[in-house]
């Protein structure tokens, strides 16, 4: 009689509960804020100044230590302030995994909810679905991380950083062609670090060789054209 009962009661009880869900506020959070939330991109100059000066110090920023409370309560800070604050998105998701936790101590969300909460701020931040994806991706999570690299690269097509993270992911997925193409986007935009260029070379996939942009080239042959001819040399005596 009893299981009978729970039966005809368990559909009721889950529309109930979807409705609930529906009517919840998101699992991450509202992004209203006392102070912003400020465009990282286009910051008020003061309001920047005076986050950045108490809680992403930089020690924070390297994950050493907190300055107002512990390091995760000054990171929340900043990222409730400026939610699509890609270095302090990259601070917390340094200072998890150096921690081995899904959430750092005096943080209000868990990592994954401050690039969720930075992408649906600014959806049109390329940088900051590209951080995202990068988290994921570095998480073990490929297959969520492609969409978000991919988004990444269709919002900022020049990009260096964008380009190096799809590029490393392709190279992984052993898509070498694609590899290929955003490595040399990303280092013709003089990305700093040759990790995926020695990746590609060391298996045979490309020569390592960029050709300028041709503004670059350009730039350079005006050089070349402008520069002051040697002296001939006088034959010695």
């Amino acid at each position: 009689m009893l299981n009978s009962t729970l039966k005809r009661l368990l559909p009721t009880a889950l529309l109930l509960l979807a409705a609930a869900a529906a009517g919840a506020k998101p699992y991450c959070g509202d992004l209203a804020n006392g102070i912003g939330p400020y465009d990282y991109r286009e910051p008020p100059a003061d309001a920047l100044y005076l986050v950045e000066m108490a809680h992403y110090t930089e020690e924070v920023a390297a994950g050493i230590k907190g300055n107002t409370g512990p390091i995760g309560a000054d990171l929340d800070y900043t990222l409730r302030a400026f939610p699509n604050h890609v270095k302090a998105l990259t601070s917390m998701a340094m200072v998890a995994a150096r921690m081995k936790v899904s959430q750092v101590n005096g943080a209000k969300f868990v990592v994954e909810c401050y690039f969720e909460r930075a992408v649906r701020f600014k959806p049109d931040d390329g940088m900051a679905w590209g951080a995202y994806g990068k988290y994921l991706y570095g998480a073990g999570q490929e297959e969520r991380a492609m969409p978000l690299l991919k988004k990444a690269y269709d919002i900022a097509p020049d990009n260096p950083s964008v380009n190096y993270n799809l590029g490393i992911a392709y190279f992984r997925a052993k898509k070498y062609d694609l590899a290929v193409k955003h490595a040399k986007i990303a280092y013709q935009h003089d990305f700093p670090f040759d990790g995926l260029r020695n990746m590609l070379v060391g298996a045979r996939k490309w020569d390592g060789k960029v050709e300028p942009l041709p503004a670059k080239a350009d730039e350079a042959a005006s050089k070349k054209d402008t520069a002051p001819e040697a002296a001939p040399e006088t034959a010695a005596r």
